[in-house]
């Protein structure tokens, strides 16, 4: 067995005679039982936080309140019963918030979050351990999100195309507990001819256009409502329930 010190004389004596020993004895390799060290990728799920989440939280959230006003001011939203308008908006307020970032072109930087001590999450255990369970915003989910922002921001899509895309995902017919999933599934179908006559009409020289579109659609079920919640939102309403606050939105008068 060898020994290192912190003598370079010494070091270097012992690399020579190691490689030496790797030239004229083969074997001797295996006997080391040497791996070649992984890649760490634990730097992609490290937890995150805003950079500037005074301005980025208030951007965020008239982001959001925009949002619930265009799904509560579509007509025919209004004519669905209660129970599946708050059906509803729980399913899609993650990719219509989504929609609305990149509509509006926001964006963010964010930087690591120290992480608590042993101490501290032993003494906080009791105070937060419903908090614990919510998923915490990584580097690989906010790459992701702004993964889904760029590949909107490369279609250019227009203030209509984006309404008739948010009108596709509003009106779902296949959201558990509907009330009016007939009428709901007619008013996707008509929400997607829109779509497909706008994108042909504003397009008409590419074809692929609507599949384009509908691929990046397909990328916004990827974004977690906790991811959104805790990097955008959580700053500012604490403890509150997000989705408490998105349903006194729906229902209030203003």
């Amino acid at each position: 067995m060898h020994y290192f010190c912190n003598n370079n004389g010494c070091s270097s004596a012992i690399l020579f005679n190691i490689l030496s020993q790797a030239d004229i004895d083969e074997p001797a390799k295996s006997k080391l039982n040497y791996l070649p060290p992984k890649r760490c990728h634990c730097e992609m799920h490290r937890i995150v936080r805003l950079k500037t989440p005074t301005d980025t939280c208030w951007v965020a959230s008239s982001v959001l309140v925009k949002t619930v006003y265009f799904m509560k001011s579509l007509p025919a939203f209004q004519q669905l019963p209660p129970k599946d308008q708050l059906v509803l908006l729980q399913s899609c307020w993650v990719p219509l918030f989504i929609l609305g970032l990149a509509q509006e072109h926001v964006c963010f930087e964010v930087e690591d979050t120290t992480a608590p001590s042993m101490l501290q999450r032993i003494l906080l255990n009791h105070q937060d351990s419903k908090g614990s369970d919510r998923e915490q915003p990584t580097m690989a989910g906010v790459q992701k999100l702004k993964t889904c922002l760029k590949k909107f921001w490369n279609l250019d899509l227009s203030p209509k195309e984006y309404a008739y895309l948010k009108g596709t995902m509003i009106f779902n017919p296949d959201v558990p507990g509907l009330q009016a999933a007939p009428f709901i599934n007619s008013l996707q179908q008509e929400a997607q001819n829109a779509l497909g006559e706008v994108l042909l009409l504003l397009h008409p020289e590419d074809q692929r256009c609507f599949p384009h579109v509908l691929l990046a659609s397909s990328s916004l079920k990827s974004i977690t409502s906790d991811l959104i919640t805790e990097l955008f939102f959580r700053p500012i309403i604490g403890k509150a329930h997000l989705l408490d606050l998105l349903a006194d939105m729906l229902f209030s008068r203003c």
